[in-house]
């Protein structure tokens, strides 16, 4: 079970680093190159996929050998990636914005879709009671990720040319998939027909959609899970321009958010998984959205009095904690909720709107960072999760006690 933990870890590390590199680390590039700031802002949109998982994800299921089939769409997605990473890396396209962006969006959109059948094996090759450990790994790995990519890969870069990171994270993926043919193995699936329990039936979108939230707790869920998470992520995404204005130097903020949070977001990753298998959901998930609203309210008083330096490492620390709990629990309840006969379909589904709040949520921030600054963003996001601290004291009753399904 340690060795599919780690593997499942790792392909989401693999997955998570080439798109930090493109959306976080190549900007800087950009700017160096003199790419304007419409310019960089559109590339973002390459990132748009993310979105429609729940399309991608429905060509994945099969009611006859679901196990082989998302093994082989998430090991045939890997290595296209790898190849699209390849690509990326043949020649230097900061001069080339129009190939730079095709290419970005085709990774982009193979990373999107790889996710899908990794995570649907991980749901259905894990017992149910490995799921919170499961979705703390995944936080952690996504931090280190973030680290890899935002940081090591821009070093690497800078020693050895535009070319390495790209054969780097290549590399990454290229191992994933060997990984998953030589560790994960479909001997324990039937080749006859599944029992009719296991069959999927072919549905419609709406169906697979009013079947997701038939279960038990589903529609708490679903919402929580598009106002849980954005409120924090939104504080961190905008955590580097305030400490620049706090008069932080570049270099510094880069080793403090970049290295340090994402270190700290992945220890609090951990020890979320943890807590929750010691107190039960119904308890952790609100002391989370608790967490929260502390660390924003902690960074908005920052914000507003322009305290000492400890007092700004203190409060962007909790936002890491916070943001590193948060994500655990998210994770490991969106694969408690993906059933096992539709693991694809409801695991991107959930990504999707997953997806969907994390990117609505900072577009909003930055029209509120322009109108009332810093301060006023963040004390309008401390407030929000002050909402759903209220919603989840009126509706954890409806969570699972635990992920493990009775």
């Amino acid at each position: 079970m340690a060795g599919l933990q780690a593997l499942f870890a790792w392909m989401n590390l693999a997955l998570t680093a080439p798109s930090v590199y493109l959306w976080l680390g190549l900007p800087l590039l950009m700017r160096q190159h003199g790419w304007s700031g419409v310019d960089i802002g559109l590339f973002q949109l390459a990132g748009l996929p993310a979105v429609f998982k729940f399309l991608l994800a429905r060509p994945m299921e099969s009611a006859r050998l679901p196990l082989r089939r998302y093994r082989v769409w998430a090991v045939a997605l890997c290595l296209a990636l790898a190849g699209s990473l390849l690509l990326l890396g043949w020649s230097d396209l900061l001069g080339s914005p129009i190939s730079l962006f095709a290419l970005a969006f085709a990774a982009a959109w193979l990373a999107t879709w790889a996710d899908i059948p990794v995570n649907a094996l991980a749901i259905r090759y894990l017992p149910a009671g490995e799921q919170l450990r499961a979705g703390g790994l995944r936080s952690a790995a996504l931090s280190l990720g973030a680290i890899v990519g935002g940081g090591a890969m821009l070093m690497v870069q800078l020693r050895w040319g535009w070319h390495a990171p790209f054969w780097v994270l290549a590399g990454l993926l290229t191992f994933g998939a060997l990984a998953l043919l030589v560790l994960v193995h479909t001997g324990d699936e039937p080749t006859s027909a599944a029992p009719p329990a296991s069959v999927r039936a072919s549905t419609s979108l709406l169906e697979d959609f009013q079947n997701y939230l038939a279960q038990p707790g589903a529609r708490t869920w679903t919402l929580l899970l598009m106002l849980y998470f954005p409120f924090v992520g939104t504080a961190w995404f905008y955590l580097k321009p305030l400490m620049l204005d706090l008069g932080f130097e570049a270099s510094r903020v880069a080793q403090i958010i970049g290295l340090g949070g994402g270190a700290i977001a992945a220890v609090s990753s951990i020890a979320a998984a943890s807590l929750a298998r010691r107190i039960g959901l119904r308890r952790a998930v609100p002391a989370g959205a608790w967490l929260g609203f502390a660390a924003l309210s902690a960074l908005a008083l920052v914000a507003a009095f322009r305290l000492p330096t400890t007092a700004i490492l203190a409060a962007a620390a909790s936002v890491a904690v916070a943001m590193g709990y948060i994500a655990a629990l998210a994770f490991g309840l969106t694969m408690h909720f993906a059933r096992q006969r539709s693991a694809a379909t409801d695991y991107g589904l959930q990504s999707s709107l997953f997806s969907l709040s994390r990117l609505l949520v900072p577009a909003l921030g930055g029209v509120l960072l322009d109108q009332i600054g810093h301060a006023g963003l963040l004390t309008t996001l401390a407030v929000a999760m002050l909402g759903v601290c209220m919603l989840c004291l009126w509706q954890a009753k409806d969570l699972p006690a635990t992920t493990v399904r009775p």
